[in-house]
């Protein structure tokens, strides 16, 4: 019986890979969007801008003080009373990017804020702006603060991307679910599911550490 039920997954194996392909694209898209939402919130943050710092204050306790899974129903479901109707898939992208942003926003501003204040200084007293300091001086020290939990929020995010199954987006977890259904062995199932994240995931999770090593050798002076 549990060869029959294996020869059935594998059969059902392209649905799998089609369920992958929306996680990835789910999660790719968000990924981006959330880097550049959160990437220059934080740089806001850390610049302690009074009526925007506020804003993003509230804006990053409220995604991280509250549950994805709800945040995702009110994109989904509370948004149309209002008069915002969004598609599954767009629901999901958008969740997932202001998730994605409040974390982003967190830990950018955290890489900012630990160089040392005194490198800026010196930056300002060689005539460098705003812009010049950050682009040349501060961001390219803070990175090796910011890189490693941000790959970690990488990795992160695509498995939270699961959540969206709940709204309909036929992601790889929907495709387990309808599988279970039918093949009643749920460990081989979701065996299977937590398989195709693994895969996912790791390249992801070396990749992280190949970069923090380089930005090591290359600002090891700093």
């Amino acid at each position: 019986m549990w060869l029959y039920y294996l020869k059935q997954l594998m059969e059902s194996f392209p649905f799998f890979l089609k369920g992958l392909w929306m996680t990835v694209a789910v999660s790719g898209l968000s990924l981006l969007m959330g880097t550049v939402i959160g990437g220059a919130a934080g740089v806001v943050r850390a610049s302690r801008v009074p009526v925007l710092g506020k804003f993003l204050f509230a804006y990053v306790d409220f995604m991280r003080g509250t549950p994805f899974l709800v945040q995702v129903f009110i994109i989904f479901f509370i948004l149309p009373e209002w008069g915002l109707h969004l598609d599954a898939f767009t629901a999901a992208v958008v969740s997932l990017t202001l998730y994605a942003g409040a974390y982003i926003c967190e830990i950018v501003a955290g890489g900012i804020t630990a160089v040392p204040s005194g490198q800026s200084e010196a930056a300002k007293a060689s005539g460098l702006n705003w812009f010049q300091r950050m682009r040349y001086v501060i961001l390219p020290q803070a990175m090796k603060t910011i890189l490693p939990p941000l790959v970690g929020q990488y990795v992160l995010l695509i498995k939270d991307s699961s959540v969206v199954s709940v709204i309909g987006v036929t992601d790889v977890t929907r495709v387990g679910w309808f599988t279970v259904q039918r093949i009643p062995e749920g460990l081989m199932v979701f065996g299977l599911v937590g398989l195709l994240y693994f895969a996912v995931c790791y390249p992801l999770i070396h990749l992280a550490n190949h970069l923090e090593k380089k930005l090591r050798s290359d600002f090891g002076g700093l």
